[in-house]
């Protein structure tokens, strides 16, 4: 596991990668299969999907071939590139270093992991438990060496720490979870 951390813009966009490299699809059923699987994950409109996937083209992470139909309007057919690939599996080496980003990408990654990499899941899993303990430490020590004036700061602080803990509880239903049902 790569030791990258992941704190930047949080986008659904690996996901829709991640379907692609089972197969090329078209936007609609890409939408479609990224709601049955993952739209509890994510929030993510039809229309947002689309503007997601555009950006994907042209950024060279997905290339688009039309596709005529007869009686029907033309469909684009999607496809991963070998950047996309590359891109895709660069995420899936990264850290969710936060809340949110455990909530959305961490979930995401085991997903996509289950699906390709079924070996790397147990890795994924302690990568990220181990990242959480080391959020713990960092904000216990933060918190303990803050002035007592600065409530809001420390109620902040407790806040995090706190939602870090739920997280690290909520990791051992993960394991017994998603480890029980590969066995």
């Amino acid at each position: 596991m790569n030791e990258n951390k992941h704190s930047g813009n949080i986008s659904p966009e690996f996901a829709l990668l991640g379907f692609l490299i089972a197969g090329p699809s078209h936007g609609y059923d890409l939408h479609q299969r990224f709601m049955t699987e993952l739209g509890h994950v994510w929030h993510l409109s039809q229309s947002q999907a689309y503007a997601i996937l555009k950006r994907l083209e042209q950024r060279g992470d997905i290339n688009a071939q039309i596709k005529e139909q007869e009686k029907l309007p033309a469909r684009q057919m999607l496809r991963i590139t070998a950047q996309g690939r590359r891109h895709f599996n660069e995420w899936m080496d990264n850290i969710s270093v936060n809340s949110r980003s455990i909530r959305l990408e961490f979930l995401t990654r085991l997903y996509f992991a289950r699906m390709y990499k079924p070996e790397n899941v147990k890795q994924i899993h302690w990568a990220q438990l181990d990242e959480i303990r080391s959020s713990i430490d960092r904000l216990e020590t933060l918190l303990a060496h803050l002035p007592p004036e600065q409530q809001f700061n420390q109620l902040s602080l407790d806040l995090r720490l706190r939602q870090m803990k739920l997280i690290q509880e909520w990791m051992n239903d993960v394991k017994l979870t998603i480890f029980d049902s590969q066995e």
